[in-house]
């Protein structure tokens, strides 16, 4: 169960901000939730700002002077990228663009296997085919020694990255980057394509209309791949983008939204991050990534039609390689259910595919609310990605044993690492001792919720007024609002296999829909109370417009968050062996009205069975005051032990066994050692 914080927006503020704008009161509410108390700063945030001029970046214009009078002099020229969708687009703009001045131009992007950045044995290829310029977009920053090589050859070097820099950054002719310490631009959250858009205006004389026109909905891609913050210059950058791309004249973007079936008038950044980024970014992970920046360059509709094809297959294919690998974690989280019990979740197998790591540890910190590290094993060697939740550190985690890596690198959400496969245990000791050490209680999931739903935020026009927070993304997500006490009044099956609710709230009915869920899979009835959290948005059906609620998170009502987190916590420490007081006897001990209670509530599932029913789900329906999660898993394990049920602890699903004969539940060893606490 995710934990659940709602704002409560000022409402003084409010009335003021509505008095004084033209702006509505839901979208005013969303605006004083987020922290823009005044009009002035709400205007700051939604105002259409010009981007800041290119030079103010360090190094910018003597990067723009260099590369066109290297142009001007046919000096032989090599974009450097990297491979995920940030990298691509950032080759496929400078490359188009040097190619138009009639530059004598290649690039280059390493395949996943040989690793992030410049490396030694690629320069030394590129100088050997009479490169005289590199220029790297979207990396370089940390390449010292890549740099020192690249002098040593007899090239020269022009450095346009968006990554923090060490002390050191690289002897090059310029160095653009601007995180860099000695740089005083007013905005520094682009992304690597957004760096190299600044770097075209550069060498447009700071005009900007000729690259946005021609390259800004390659960067609003890549700014929205790479999670950058929506805010100042991104968001002028994705929204102009966005709207270059619903027009757009690239044969290989019109390929690809055509066959992801994305029509231009549905394109958004969300649509964007769930149809079109996950094409450009599996290149690099399953295929190639040139194949994406041909796709880009491609003019022939054919051959863009036939690499869109291709992606959309490796795309499938990455999905594969997932539930391989997630398959093989469940077996492991069946055979040893303690290790769900671990602050940080680590699995390892042989042979999972590289591409896939980062995107199963994803999946695996959602599912169980953990940081997970998921790691291949081949050769003797293991490489990881590990991805977190808000409020721990994966960078100050994996630091904290940074001596056994081969290759460490990251940031605080995510990280990626190699060690000898020997030292496996080891670092699963090590990152579990330092998360007991630094958090007595794990950080875990919380979703916030902008606002508690009210009634005037159910109409038309006032869903409508949200879109003026478009585009959405990383730091200004589609809102979302907390409506508690709904009553359930139907649940019907929807094409097949989705949940179809009518639902009541404050006076108003409404549907719903609970996707991939059937009807017998809803731990609730009619007439229940439940809390949601919803998302709005418009519908428009055979020109019929409505108001469009989409669940995000649900739960029931009464429900108390902080007494289940706690209960969880100390069930799960109990298990590992880190003991529990004497004092919580009393509320972590069952008794046989638990028992029954449990039993009831399962056994009336008609396919618990066959089926079974979700762990939360059935706590869900049994809990109250007297009967917490601790007690409930207590129950649960007795339950399997004395095969009067069956736990998937992977897929979190609990199955009655069939049974004739008495059973005593005073023998079962999991109650007897917590009666013994």
């Amino acid at each position: 169960m995710n934990q659940w914080s709602v704002r409560e927006p000022d409402a003084v503020k409010i009335s003021d901000i509505v008095r004084k704008t033209d702006l509505g009161k839901t979208v005013a509410s969303v605006l004083v939730a987020r922290g823009y108390d005044s009009v002035d700063e709400i205007a700051e945030f939604l105002e259409e700002k010009e981007l800041s001029s290119p030079y103010l970046i360090r190094d910018m214009q003597a990067a723009a002077e260099y590369i066109l009078e290297a142009v001007e002099e046919g000096k032989r020229i090599c974009v450097y990228g990297d491979y995920d969708c940030d990298g691509i687009m950032s080759t496929v703009m400078l490359y188009s663009y040097l190619s138009l001045t009639g530059a004598d131009v290649t690039y280059y992007i390493p395949e996943r296997e040989e690793g992030y950045g410049l490396n030694e044995n690629r320069i030394r290829k590129i100088a050997e085919e009479g490169t005289d310029l590199i220029i790297t977009v979207d990396n370089g920053i940390a390449s010292v020694k890549e740099a020192e090589l690249i002098k040593e050859l007899g090239m020269e070097l022009v450095v346009t990255d968006h990554h923090q820099p060490s002390d050191e950054i690289p002897d090059a002719i310029a160095v653009v980057d601007p995180h860099r310490k000695d740089c005083h631009s007013p905005y520094k959250n682009l992304c690597g394509a957004g760096v190299t858009l600044k770097l075209i205006a550069a060498m447009e004389g700071g005009d900007y209309e000729v690259a946005l026109e021609q390259f800004g909905e390659y960067a609003a891609l890549a700014t929205i791949a790479d999670v950058m913050t929506l805010d100042g210059e991104n968001r002028y950058i994705v929204r102009r983008g966005l709207e270059y791309l619903k027009n757009t004249e690239n044969c290989g973007l019109r390929a690809l939204m055509r066959e992801v079936k994305l029509a231009p008038e549905k394109i958004s950044s969300i649509t964007v991050a769930f149809y079109i980024n996950p094409k450009i970014n599996v290149a690099g992970r399953m295929s190639s990534p040139t194949r994406a920046v041909k796709l880009f360059l491609s003019e022939d509709e054919d051959e863009a039609t036939e690499i869109a094809r291709e992606l959309i297959e490796c795309v499938s294919e990455r999905k594969r390689y997932e539930v391989e690998a997630l398959s093989e974690i469940d077996e492991k989280i069946n055979k040893y259910p303690e290790i769900l019990n671990d602050r940080v979740l680590v699995f390892y197998g042989n042979d999972w595919h590289h591409g896939v790591s980062g995107l199963v540890s994803a999946k695996i910190t959602d599912r169980y609310g953990k940081p997970s590290c998921i790691i291949s094993v081949s050769d003797g060697m293991a490489r990881g990605s590990a991805r977190t939740v808000q409020g721990f550190s994966l960078f100050n985690a994996l630091s904290s044993c940074s001596e056994i890596y081969e290759k460490f690198g990251g940031h605080t959400g995510a990280c990626g690492f190699s060690l000898k496969e020997e030292k496996i245990d080891e670092f699963i000791k090590r990152i579990n001792l330092y998360a007991r050490e630094n958090h007595n209680i794990m950080p875990s999931p919380v979703i916030v919720a902008d606002k508690y739903l009210e009634k005037d935020d159910m109409t038309l026009s006032s869903v409508k007024g949200l879109s003026v927070l478009e585009p959405f993304g990383e730091g200004n997500p589609e809102p979302l609002f907390l409506a508690p006490e709904v009553a359930i009044e139907e649940k019907v099956l929807f094409a097949e296999k989705h949940l179809k609710l009518k639902l009541s709230y404050k006076g108003t009915s409404f549907y719903t829909k609970l996707w991939n869920t059937l009807p017998s899979e809803f731990p609730f009835a009619i007439g229940d109370k439940i809390d949601l959290i919803l998302t709005l948005d418009i519908n428009v059906w055979n020109d019929k417009e409505t108001v469009e609620y989409s669940i995000k998170d649900y739960r029931k009502s009464g429900l108390s968050q902080e007494k289940y987190m706690n209960a969880k916590h100390y069930y799960e420490s109990y298990r590992l062996g880190e003991g529990v007081s004497p004092k919580l006897r009393p509320i972590i001990v069952p008794d046989r009205e638990d028992f029954v209670a449990v039993y009831k509530a399962l056994s009336s599932y008609k396919s618990a069975f066959e089926k079974g029913k979700p762990i939360d789900s059935l706590f869900a329906e049994v809990f109250s005051d007297k009967l917490n999660y601790f007690k409930f898993r207590i129950i649960l394990d007795s339950f399997e032990e004395l095969s009067l049920a069956r736990v998937d602890y992977a897929k979190r699903m609990v199955y009655l066994i069939k049974t004739e004969k008495k059973v005593d539940l005073e023998s079962a060893e999991a109650l007897k050692k917590i009666k013994s606490v």
